[in-house]
């Protein structure tokens, strides 16, 4: 994922920052990830699923 495109994205819920983690843009406040289609961020509210860690 490009650097300079994840400076910019924030989560559409809560407008918090977004990070790169396990293929996925995941929110850390909300929880939420975010799919990534034809390698464009989807960055809908109605096409978040919950994130949970792996351990």
């Amino acid at each position: 994922m490009d650097r300079e495109l994840l400076e910019v994205l924030a989560c559409p819920k809560c407008k918090k920052s977004i990070e790169w983690k396990d293929e996925k843009l995941i929110c850390g406040n909300c929880k939420k990830y975010y799919p990534i289609r034809d390698g464009i961020p989807v960055m809908l509210i109605e096409e978040a699923k919950d994130y949970k860690e792996q351990s």
